[in-house]
């Protein structure tokens, strides 16, 4: 199995350590408080092992798969479901629907990611890829794209009053939650997404038109490194460092490591 190289200190998890995770650190109050006032009942979904290629054996058919979690009691009802899966990832659906399941507005998300980046080591996106590591990253290019996140909450910021950040477990993600927001059309979200590009920003737009209207669960593990998805202030951003950072670093990497 071909790994992704990582900074050090970043790995795989396995199943026993996702598991161990969502059942003694995940917690259902901490995510259910941080979904109110975007959505009533969010559709999670969760990817087993695309990535990793770490899956439990009876799921090994729809390893790769998208799997929606879209019929639960509550919160820890999605946790026993998650349970079931051990998944890499687990994410929500931006989307906010009606009762009759039509989607009525989407929450606008930014994404940014390391391997968008030209890093001086590594070289680019299209350089990693003839390697067969696309999705590897390094420490240098962590930094880079926090310096490019916190550039692009600066541009956001005149525009949007109500700005959340992520750290993603690879790079950054930026939710708007102003209410106008979520009535933008695909064709207003993909022109601004577009926009800041041309301006110099590696988001995916991708994601911030809608296309991809999925998003990482804050407070879930991102098992292809070993880290929490957690909630930053943006006056945390600058300084921020997921490699040794104590609030994304899970139980069992502290058990084994000198974190």
């Amino acid at each position: 199995m071909r790994r992704y190289e990582l900074p050090e200190g970043m790995r795989y998890s396995t199943l026993k350590e996702r598991g161990k995770f969502y059942r003694e650190e995940f917690d259902p109050k901490v995510v259910d408080t941080w979904l109110k006032g975007m959505m009533k009942r969010p559709v999670f979904a969760v990817i087993i092992g695309r990535h990793t290629k770490i899956y439990p054996k009876k799921y090994r058919e729809d390893a790769s798969t998208t799997i929606l979690i879209d019929e639960y009691s509550d919160l820890n009802d999605v946790r026993a479901q998650i349970l079931e899966f051990l998944p890499e990832s687990v994410y929500y659906d931006r989307n906010v629907y009606d009762e009759e399941g039509n989607a009525l507005g989407q929450e606008m998300a930014f994404d940014l990611d390391p391997e968008n980046l030209t890093c001086p080591i590594h070289g680019s996106l299209k350089d990693k890829m003839k390697r067969h590591q696309g999705l590897s990253f390094c420490e240098l290019e962590l930094r880079m794209v926090r310096d490019e996140t916190v550039k692009l909450y600066e541009v956001l910021a005149d525009m949007f009053s109500q700005i959340r950040i992520v750290y993603s477990g690879r790079g950054f993600h930026m939710h708007i939650l102003d209410s106008d927001s979520f009535g933008w059309s695909y064709d207003e979200r993909k022109k601004f997404a577009l926009d800041l590009k041309n301006k110099g920003f590696l988001i995916d737009d991708w994601v911030t038109s809608g296309e991809m209207r999925l998003i990482r669960l804050p407070f879930s593990l991102h098992g292809m490194v070993s880290r929490i998805a957690s909630p930053l202030r943006i006056d945390e951003l600058a300084v921020f460092d997921p490699i040794r950072d104590d609030r994304c670093i899970p139980r069992f990497l502290k058990a084994t490591s000198s974190f």
